[in-house]
């Protein structure tokens, strides 16, 4: 699996899930129990299988620009 961002807002990790699961995309959350533990200190993980990546990065890019690394 692939880090397609990280954040610690919970509505914008459930908007980038629901809009990925809505083209059949898999994605897997990953450090939520421990950002629940300590906020934005770990944020939370959002996670793609490699194949994927190119199509979640325009998805995800469509709903929050600034999330993507510049250059990836």
């Amino acid at each position: 699996m692939v880090e397609l961002f990280k954040t610690d807002d919970p509505v914008l990790l459930s908007a980038a899930k629901a809009a990925l699961a809505e083209v059949d995309i898999p994605a897997v959350e990953f450090d939520g129990p421990i950002a629940d533990m300590y906020g934005a200190l770990f944020p939370r993980r959002l996670m793609v299988l490699e194949e994927d990546v190119a199509r979640a990065r325009v998805i995800v890019h469509g709903l929050c620009p600034e999330c993507l690394k510049v250059g990836v």
